[in-house]
């Protein structure tokens, strides 16, 4: 009987683990603070996002026209602190897909990384052209 209880026991811990992991990897449902916040620093960093990308695709990638950049086709990958706990020089990492502006069609994927500063700066750091989508 004791066998029986600690098996279902140790089948709930799993089963609630499981689900925990698939729903904390999901697209956010609601709005958060965080998410708020994520989406208020996509917005300012899209301009230079925008400036950097166009450098790269037009007219090396793409000779019709530049590409667009929409704040929800920006996924944070990874962020740090460059010279310690609160420190001001920052590294944000993500993965963009511009689009052709129109329909918005992606038409490449890049993983990019900046330093942010005080003033605010913003300095690309790396810029790696994953793929680009006929």
């Amino acid at each position: 009987m004791k066998k029986r209880i600690i098996i279902f026991i140790l089948s709930l811990v799993v089963i609630t683990s499981f689900q925990t992991t698939i729903l904390s990897s999901a697209e956010p449902t609601q709005d958060s603070e965080e998410l708020r916040l994520q989406d208020m620093l996509m917005n300012m960093l899209t301009p230079y996002i925008a400036k950097d990308l166009n450098n790269y695709y037009y007219p090396k990638i793409l000779k019709d026209f530049s590409p667009q950049v929409t704040p929800w086709k920006i996924e944070v990958i990874e962020t740090r602190r460059v010279n310690g706990f609160r420190g001001f020089n920052l590294e944000i990492t993500f993965e963009i897909e511009p689009t052709d502006g129109g329909h918005w069609v992606p038409v490449g994927k890049d993983r990019m990384t900046y330093e942010i500063s005080v003033g605010p700066e913003v300095k690309l750091i790396n810029h790696t052209h994953l793929k680009t989508y006929k």
